[in-house]
């Protein structure tokens, strides 16, 4: 593995920043300096599996690295960030702004393969951003803060707004240079196959390399062992199914792709610290 490989495969991937467990919603938001602030105003590269990310700079200052190249950031000004582009954060005073989290496999309609919306969101682009944009970002970061009724269907009007915004000026940037293209279909397979409970020798067969070749690239475009992809996609469906249905836990293992039951419950506990029973319970309150 020469140099630039071994820096790579060194960058953390994260659900968020910092952070290692499951994603827990239909989708995160928050202001900038409410993280940035813990971390020294510096947030370290790191990627993001399969979690994309709109940014809005409102003011302020900030500097911004994505794959090791720096992006030009002049407030006002929004970044789409696809998965797996490793990006990091410097900011200064004055500090304005959001960031909206989307979990992929949960957005099809926005970023699923035929979305409307796909192909201008399937590249990184930092695009002048009109004043409208920063009221949409208050307007979603006050619901997802309360509990309200239609609290998701609210959610996903407003993330549909602000993605359809940016990625309408996305649409005239340049393009910018994007990751393996087998890494891209690597990860569109698990999205489609996931629940069919396929092993990592099955998506090789299915993109036509050894298993070997395959735990390689994944590897070197996510941070991640191949199996640890196609769990971490099982996982959050587990999440989705137990906080927005009622099926019996067993069900929800089967439905997300998980063969035994005591698997299930262990894989789920490793990933998000609970059992899936504890994890439901935080949404009955």
């Amino acid at each position: 593995m020469d140099n630039a490989d071994t820096r790579r495969t060194a960058i953390p991937t994260w659900q968020l920043y910092g952070e290692r467990h499951a994603f827990p919603d239909l989708l995160h938001v928050e202001r900038i300096a409410d993280r940035a602030a813990s971390h020294g105003w510096t947030i370290a590269p790191h990627r993001h599996a399969h979690l994309h990310q709109i940014f809005l700079f409102a003011a302020g200052q900030a500097a911004m690295t994505a794959d090791g190249a720096a992006v030009p950031l002049d407030p006002p000004v929004a970044v789409n960030l696809p998965p797996g582009i490793a990006h990091g954060f410097r900011f200064g005073p004055g500090l304005d702004g959001f960031v909206l989290t989307l979990p992929v496999a949960h957005f099809p309609d926005l970023l699923g393969p035929g979305a409307e919306t796909a192909a201008a969101l399937a590249r990184p682009a930092a695009v002048t951003a009109q004043p409208a944009l920063r009221d949409a970002f208050e307007a979603i970061l006050a619901e997802h803060a309360g509990r309200a009724p239609y609290r998701a269907t609210r959610l996903r009007a407003l993330a549909g707004g602000i993605a359809a915004e940016v990625a309408r000026a996305a649409g005239d940037a340049a393009p910018a240079p994007r990751g393996d293209v087998r890494l891209n279909r690597f990860t569109a397979l698990v999205a489609e196959r996931f629940r069919d409970g396929w092993r990592v020798a099955d998506y090789a067969r299915a993109l036509h390399l050894s298993p070997r070749h395959l735990a390689r690239i994944v590897r070197a475009g996510t941070g991640q062992p191949a199996h640890a992809v196609i769990e971490t996609m099982r996982i959050r469906e587990a999440c989705r199914l137990l906080a927005y249905t009622r099926l019996p836990v067993a069900s929800v293992g089967y439905a997300a792709g998980f063969e035994d039951p005591a698997y299930f419950a262990r894989a789920f506990r490793r990933a998000t610290g609970q059992s899936p029973t504890a994890y439901r319970a935080g949404f009955d309150g």
